[in-house]
This record gives C-alpha cells, sequence and structure tokens, in this order.
C-alpha cells in the first residue's frame, strides 16, 4: 500500500495518468506547464511507450545531451527519476550527480529538480517527495545535495528548507542556464 503520496519509478501502471496531466499541458518537471514540451512527451509516448518508459528509467542514459535555456546542448549527467503519485500522477522528481564527486558541472544548477502538477499543488507533496529522495541521494554516495531555487519561489524555498536544507547564497545563474537570481541550498545528507 502506498503512503499518502509516494515515489514510484515511472512505469506502465502509471502511465495513463501521466499522458493525462500532458493531455492538460503538463511536461516534466524542468518543462512543467508547456504545451509544447507536453505535446512532444505525448508524441514520444505514443511512438513508443516502452522506450519512453525505458528512457526515464535508466540512470546512466547519457547518449542524449541535455538542451538548455538558452538552446546550447551539454552532456547528460547521471539520474534517476521518480513520479510522486498518489493514486493519481502527481508530479516529477529528479537525482542528478557527477560520478566520483559531489560536485557538479557549471550548466548543472542543482543536484534535484521536481514540480507538482498545479491541481495537486499545497498539499505538501513536493516536501514528501523530497524527504522521500534523500535516501536515493545517500545510496548513490552523496554526502550532501545542492538545490537552487528562484529567490522568488518562496514554496520552493519552503520545501527545502522543511527537508533540512540550509542557504549558501544568493547568485545569478549563467546565462545559459536562464540568468535569473537563484538561492542555493545545500541539504547534508
Amino acid at each position: 500500500m502506498l503512503a499518502r503520496m509516494d515515489l514510484v519509478a515511472p512505469a506502465a501502471p502509471y502511465l495513463a495518468s501521466y499522458v493525462a496531466a500532458c493531455e492538460q499541458g503538463w511536461a516534466n518537471e524542468r518543462a512543467a506547464l508547456d504545451p509544447a514540451a507536453a505535446a512532444g512527451e505525448l508524441a514520444e509516448i505514443h511512438a513508443g511507450p516502452e522506450a519512453f518508459l525505458a528512457a526515464l528509467n535508466h540512470p546512466t542514459r547519457l547518449d542524449q545531451p541535455v538542451v538548455l535555456p538558452d538552446g546550447t546542448t551539454v552532456p547528460r549527467l547521471p539520474g534517476v527519476r521518480r513520479w510522486m503519485w498518489d493514486g493519481d500522477y502527481c508530479g516529477a522528481i529528479s537525482l542528478r550527480w557527477q560520478p566520483g564527486s559531489t560536485e557538479l558541472p557549471p550548466y548543472c544548477l542543482g543536484h534535484v529538480g521536481y514540480a507538482v502538477v498545479p491541481w495537486k499543488r499545497r498539499r505538501g507533496y513536493a516536501t514528501d517527495a523530497l524527504a522521500q529522495m534523500l535516501p536515493i541521494a545517500r545510496d548513490h554516495g552523496l554526502a550532501g545535495i545542492d538545490i537552487v531555487t528562484d529567490i522568488t519561489n518562496t514554496a520552493s524555498a519552503s520545501v527545502v528548507q522543511a527537508c533540512g536544507g540550509v542557504l549558501v547564497r544568493e547568485y545569478v545563474v549563467p546565462e545559459e542556464s536562464g540568468g535569473f537570481t537563484a538561492h542555493q541550498w545545500r541539504i547534508a545528507l
């Protein structure tokens, strides 16, 4: 039996609910509500649901680069993605790392990224998801994780603080990654 909200590996039993979210304009945690990104996710799913799910579940799927907000591409880091599930798709959280190091390359803003679909927000799901992701990060050899939030995103800052996050610095992220003013948080594991 699942908890109130649990993290699940993307899998066939959850896919219909994820598709329903995409049909409402949801994409992934990076693109959030972006009709073009959602259409791309739906096209990938319809082209091959098994391949779509396999790509999400492969921690070292390094064959596809990451496209940054400015359109440049950078190497993909190993990572884990989990879907938030309360009987329906609620959002996603991902963990990425650089093998053999707790440091990240400059183009990677943090170890963890997450987003909750708008119709499931304000239920504590992001906090629950981050708390559940911390042991997974520890299992991958990380002694701590960094999370970057936009300084105007007080909800996300509250999530990080609730999970033991400590403010490290305020800075402007590189232009190729969005150029916004951010807070960098650290959670010791």
